[in-house]
């Protein structure tokens, strides 16, 4: 387990998620440093996963076991899910929160973006153009779904696109880069709110 840090507390969790099909465990430090310990199975998911935690500043563990024999599908599922949740619980009431948050990142001649809204109403557009079926063992069709499904139990709004790039390993780091710090723009805490729900209905839906 990665250390605590001395600041603030109760901005963590850890979830686990068990199936039939898979085994997840999540441990997650929202005002951490971008340790991360990555094993999911899927080669290019940790690597995507690293650049989420690095760059976002999270300290992050995601250990999971699924069944691979299959197919990577209901793995990435339900590990974007359980991270979802990780996001969900850390954020506990959303009191003080930012809430929203962009990033453009480039990954040389790809450039990606990424803006979410702690918003409480789950919802995710997702506008990528993949050039190939497979990234290491990983379809390049399940990022979207990884993406809806993080948003799913996050509870948040989360727009991503890809506007440009020649290889598909560069527009995936690209946008998990953006990913990464768009996710730590919105989960900082804004001192001069106070401790107050961010939006003027004074609630965020639930």
């Amino acid at each position: 387990m990665i250390p605590d840090p001395v600041e603030p507390a109760g901005r963590r969790a850890e979830v686990r998620r068990e199936t039939a099909e898979t085994r997840i465990r999540v441990a997650l430090n929202l005002d951490g440093s971008g340790r991360h310990r990555i094993q999911t199975g899927i080669g290019f998911l940790d690597h995507m996963l690293a650049q989420l935690a690095y760059h976002g500043l999270f300290d992050l563990e995601i250990e999971a076991q699924g069944d691979l024999h299959i197919d990577p599908h209901h793995t990435l599922e339900d590990v974007a899910l359980t991270l979802g949740e990780a996001f969900d619980r850390a954020l506990g009431e959303r009191a003080g929160l930012t809430r929203m948050g962009f990033f453009y990142a480039p990954m040389d001649e790809s450039l990606a973006r990424v803006v979410v809204d702690f918003s409480g109403r789950p919802y995710a557009v997702v506008q990528v153009r993949w050039q190939a079926p497979l990234l290491g063992t990983l379809p390049t069709s399940l990022f979207a779904h990884f993406l809806e499904s993080f948003a799913q139990r996050a509870r948040c709004a989360l727009h991503a696109r890809v506007f440009y790039g020649r290889d598909d390993h560069h527009r995936a780091e690209a946008l998990f880069k953006a990913l990464g710090r768009a996710l730590c723009a919105a989960t900082r805490l804004e001192p001069r709110r106070q401790g107050q729900i961010p939006s003027t209905k004074g609630v965020l839906d639930v």
